[in-house]
């Protein structure tokens, strides 16, 4: 099991069921005054969804309890166990999906397809299995609730599952949920999921991306033939820095923005200095003439 994952099992632990009354006390506490509480589970309180239409931070405990125990006997147009046992086992179940979404955003990304030749099959990742969560295939029809998952506030499992391997197993590996700011965190989640990961680009912005793309991989080129053997700091491999620069300084002026301040590493700098700040290539050659010159020089 990688390490994220056991991070996040590690921050669940207080969730456990024999520490129960304590978590209801810090929740009446929360209620009656927020500050009461650190800040941790002031943001976890205010995340918890609405009941009945009422926001959790407006209804009293009991109330909340009335209402869950209501909740057991609704029909929502798919089985839903009304039987104590029954219930029982299907929210054990509803928190193992929880998880299961959870687990997609940490190691979702080992998963992905990155190789565009298909050289080899993504590895196995069994935290993303079923049967690891102690669900199964008989499990696909039942509607789950999806958390903080973008979309449908319950989803069969089937749906779940779709939703989460377009979104992090297709040909974007995003690795994220190691940032510690939870705002930040959450504005990359909400770009993935609420698009799943394929967001709808015109064909005039896929033109523009072709461009700027083929653009970086022309000077690399050109340089690794004329100057070869020379120290170059190509930026092969990581193209896409190029027009993913390009949009955010276009970002950056539509909201304002009136100077931005680089600071990089050598990788890939003379293909910034050309592609995005706008270098003659024609001055960029000749100074490294001189230099390929000088360090080639004799006496």
């Amino acid at each position: 099991m990688g390490k994220p994952f056991m991070n996040v099992l590690q921050q669940s632990s207080l969730l456990d069921g024999g520490n129960g009354e304590w978590l209801e006390a810090q929740y009446e506490a929360w209620q009656r005054d927020p500050e009461s509480v650190p800040e941790t589970w002031r943001e976890f309180f205010k995340a918890l969804p609405q009941v009945n239409g009422v926001a959790v931070d407006a209804a009293f405990h009991s109330e909340l309890r009335e209402e869950f125990s209501r909740l057991t006997g609704r029909s929502r147009g798919h089985h839903i166990a009304r039987v104590t046992g029954e219930h029982l086992t299907q929210e054990r179940k509803q928190v193992r999906v929880l998880q299961l979404i959870n687990a997609y955003r940490f190691l979702g990304h080992r998963f992905a397809k990155t190789d565009p030749l298909r050289r080899t099959d993504p590895e196995r990742v069994s935290e993303l299995e079923l049967a690891y969560h102690e669900l199964s295939e008989k499990d696909l029809a039942t509607v789950f609730r999806t958390g903080s998952l973008v979309g449908p506030e319950e989803a069969t499992l089937k749906n779940i599952l779709a939703s989460l391997n377009r979104t992090y197993c297709e040909t974007i590996g995003a690795e994220y949920m190691h940032i510690s700011e939870t705002v930040e965190k959450r504005w990359i989640q909400q770009q993935l999921e609420s698009v799943q990961a394929h967001p709808d680009v015109s064909k005039d912005k896929q033109r523009w991306l072709l461009q700027r793309l083929t653009a970086a991989e022309g000077i690399e080129r050109y340089l690794h033939a004329k100057y070869v053997g020379q120290k170059r700091f190509s930026l092969e491999g990581g193209e896409s820095l190029i027009p993913l620069m390009g949009e955010l300084i276009d970002c950056s002026g539509v909201h304002g923005i009136k100077e931005i301040v680089m600071g990089m590493s050598h990788r890939g700098r003379l293909n910034v200095l050309v592609n995005i700040l706008g270098k003659l290539p024609a001055t960029l050659f000749s100074e490294f003439e001189d230099q390929h010159n000088r360090e080639h020089a004799t006496g």
